[in-house]
């Protein structure tokens, strides 16, 4: 059996020197912020609620891998918890074949990411080039007036840097306003979960699920809404606003956001 045997290698020289090579404009790291919710109950039907584990690790993947520093953070700041249906682990098994989300979880130095969260009133804002809010159940009883969160969208967006948002965390922008007074997402075309897929979960579950519908918010609110299908992949970028259907669509849209930032 031919190789390098472990016991030969320097891993101290080679730790970093063997990983894929990214093309870089400068020596200083690239950094994008992603927010996930924290845990809270659903006031329907009290269920325990956290965010969509492959809305965090599946654009986590990508923009590591394209070069980027990743923080993860949430409104409160602390742990969060994935939603359990979620959690490849889960005996439910509806997310087993999540290998991304089962490769976080299982690798120490990420699970301890999600242990202490750094609250987004302590960060600094001006670090990050791009901002992600990713969805999951709790953000439709937790984001849609959530004063921090809301603050960090208007200090990304009038910095004229990219916002995406996806899934449920599309509940982040339906009442955000600009310094302005003028609604986020008015005029604006974008996506995030649909009706139809409000309408299948609540099938499968017997019991409605959300407390109101982000399709129907932001129709109101005077977005043009737009969608794939059911659990298609689907992203749509309106400037620098990019949002994505549901959990299937989180990688299109951190791929949009790369190429939205010229990698």
């Amino acid at each position: 059996m031919s190789g390098i045997s472990p016991a030969k290698v320097d891993v101290a020289t080679t730790s970093s020197d063997h990983h894929m090579r990214v093309d870089a404009l400068g020596s200083r790291p690239r950094e994008i912020l992603i927010v996930v919710a924290n845990p809270t109950v659903s006031s329907n039907n009290h269920w325990p609620v956290g965010f969509w584990g492959a809305e965090l690790t599946h654009p986590y993947y990508e923009l590591t891998e394209a070069g980027f520093r990743v923080t993860i953070a949430s409104p409160a700041g602390g742990k969060v918890e994935m939603d359990s249906l979620s959690d490849p682990r889960d005996p439910s098994e509806w997310a087993a074949e999540d290998l991304i989300t089962m490769g976080f979880v299982n690798t120490p130095a990420l699970a301890a990411l999600l242990e202490d969260t750094p609250a987004l009133d302590d960060l600094d804002l001006d670090r990050y080039e791009a901002l992600l809010i990713a969805g999951g159940q709790s953000p439709m009883f937790t984001f849609r007036d959530n004063k921090p969160l809301h603050q960090a969208v208007r200090a990304f967006w009038e910095a004229e840097k990219v916002v995406a948002a996806y899934c449920h965390g599309v509940a982040a922008l339906v009442d955000c306003e600009l310094a302005d007074g003028t609604a986020l997402v008015a005029g604006r075309t974008l996506t995030g979960f649909s009706n139809t897929e409000e309408d299948y979960g609540n099938r499968a579950a017997g019991v409605q699920i959300m407390p109101w519908s982000v399709e129907d918010a932001l129709r109101e609110r005077g977005a043009n809404y737009i969608s794939a299908g059911l659990f298609k992949p689907f992203a749509v970028r309106d400037g620098r606003l990019i949002t994505g259907q549901q959990q299937y669509s989180s990688r299109k849209v951190a791929q949009a956001v790369i190429a939205a930032l010229g990698v």
